[in-house]
């Protein structure tokens, strides 16, 4: 087939694309596009290098076809950002959020990603996430859910759309139907949901209902199976989760936007243009794909794929014109939130005084355990690989926060490959030894989940049980150390709040 062979099916097909792209300007490819019918793209880490360079990039997307074009962005303002990739986040993240449980704090915080957004040009944000993180060793959620219990977790995605949507930029709830209850990482493989149907309509789906009630105009679907629906499709390319449950029983109008189709839990099965071509057939309106550099190639495979996917009778021609005819009223409706909305003021301190808020400390009282710290510590952060949705050079820790307060600090970040074979030499000689006679912080990241973690921190402990020990990630388990610290996010904001703690600077929650 040739893409002017059926110019009609061409354009529906670009309407429901949402490509990535590289580089830090518009490329000659997506200017084309955008003339064919491409009506939304998506920005990622790589093609934002500051707030300036971010306006002029979307002045130029929505110049192509004013007031129609969506630019979509990733910003769920804690671990997983965009915006402050390069710094780490200004604003704790929903676990944080979760567990201050305060919905004032919640929607202000939404409110001032919004109007960082809305200055910018952006006009949807793949956030909040309203996955209930049932399971702790969850190992692609965990802080980006705002907690455990359904209630809270509903509470807390309601006062983000709101607060997201006040300043003028949509909101997008996701995964649905939940990916909180899963052990393993989408991007790598397909997890399954092992919950009855009875069991979800109780934990995972009232966050999603509780942001439609909130006015939420899109949901993002998983890339997971949930046999209590559809033993057969992952919830993306599923019929029964996409058009009976989404849209039937839930009564979902709006727009469904898949995760990126090129995530292995359904490329490696289906391929990317048999992901996108089931994706829309079961009842997405927008297939979203990273791209990179290769975008245009793939965005040109993908619209080829939903065209013939047509031809052959495979999708029906009245669901692409359907798909399409969402994302233009989407658009639209999005275009006229950002329009009338009047962005708040910035509030420069809100983040990390709701960091502050959200830290919890745990040790026993009458103790003489050196806390607040007295002298000048040595800091062991164990860093473990992210999840593949956490840009990897983005700088967490709370070992260079803490010597701005105590210089003289020293620190070492060990990771699992360090590790491996001879753990106690290396700890001795790169953790213990430098902190003879001095305090020893070590700051760990969801430890309960990786052995090596666990392994390395309990070898610590054992040496220094007076140990003052962060966790940055979901506290699961035990509580080690003399003093246990948890953040609830490992955040810019989430760092300097702990290292405030330790110091005395601040009273902990």
């Amino acid at each position: 087939m040739t893409e002017s062979s059926h110019p009609r099916l061409l354009r529906w097909a670009h309407s429901v694309l949402q490509p990535g792209f590289a580089g830090t300007t518009v490329p000659d490819w997506v200017r084309r596009r955008i003339s064919e019918g491409l009506a939304s793209v998506v920005l990622f880490g790589r093609n934002i290098h500051g707030p300036e360079q971010v306006a002029g990039l979307t002045a130029a997307l929505h110049a192509e076809n004013p007031g129609l074009v969506v630019v979509a962005v990733d910003e769920e303002a804690g671990d997983v950002t965009r915006l402050e990739a390069r710094t780490g986040a200004s604003r704790p993240g929903n676990l944080a959020l979760g567990t201050l449980d305060d919905i004032d704090v919640t929607e202000q915080v939404a409110r001032d990603v919004g109007r960082e957004l809305h200055g910018l040009g952006i006009t949807l944000n793949y956030a909040p996430s309203a996955d209930v993180n049932t399971t702790p060793l969850n190992p692609v959620i965990g802080v980006r859910s705002f907690g455990a219990r359904p209630d809270v977790v509903s509470r807390h995605t309601a006062a983000w759309v709101r607060g997201l949507q006040s300043a003028g930029v949509a909101a997008c709830a996701k995964h649905f139907p939940g990916h909180g209850d899963t052990v393993v990482d989408s991007h790598l493989g397909l997890p399954r949901v092992p919950a009855d149907a009875g069991t979800l309509a109780l934990t995972a789906l009232p966050p999603f209902i509780a942001a439609m009630d909130a006015g939420v105009r899109a949901v993002m679907t998983a890339h997971l199976l949930v046999p209590a629906y559809d033993s057969r499709w992952p919830a993306t390319l599923s019929r029964p989760v996409v058009g009976d449950l989404l849209r039937g029983e839930l009564g979902f109008t709006g727009l469904v936007v898949t995760d990126a189709v090129e995530m292995g839990a359904v490329a490696d099965r289906y391929g990317v243009p048999g992901a996108a071509v089931r994706a829309v057939a079961a009842g997405a309106d927008v297939v979203c794909v990273g791209g990179g550099d290769a975008a245009e190639e793939t965005t040109a495979r993908l619209a080829d794929a939903l065209v013939n996917a047509v031809l052959d009778g495979r999708l029906p021609e009245r669901r692409l014109a359907e798909a399409a005819g969402r994302v233009r009223e989407f658009a639209a409706w999005a275009g006229t939130l950002r329009r009338g909305a009047a962005p708040p003021a910035g509030a420069p301190d809100l983040g990390l005084a709701a960091a502050r808020r959200a830290v919890r400390v745990h040790h026993e009282p009458g103790r003489d355990t050196g806390f607040p710290l007295v002298g000048v510590p040595h800091v062991v952060e164990l860093s473990p690989a992210t999840t593949p949705v956490i840009d990897p050079g983005t700088p967490w820790g709370v070992a260079e926060p803490l010597k701005t307060l105590c210089p003289g600090t020293t620190s070492v970040r060990l990771g699992e490959r360090q590790l491996q074979g001879g753990d106690e030499d290396v700890l001795d000689r790169l953790a213990l030894r430098p902190a003879d006679g001095r305090p020893l912080v070590v700051v760990v990241r969801d430890a309960a989940r990786y052995g090596w973690m666990t392994r390395a921190l309990t070898g610590l402990v054992r040496r220094r049980p007076d140990a003052l020990v962060v966790e940055m990630g979901v506290p699961a388990g035990a509580r080690p150390g003399a003093v246990y610290l948890a953040t609830h996010g490992a955040t810019r904001v989430s760092g300097i709040a702990a290292a405030e703690v330790l110091a005395g600077r601040t009273g902990p929650a």
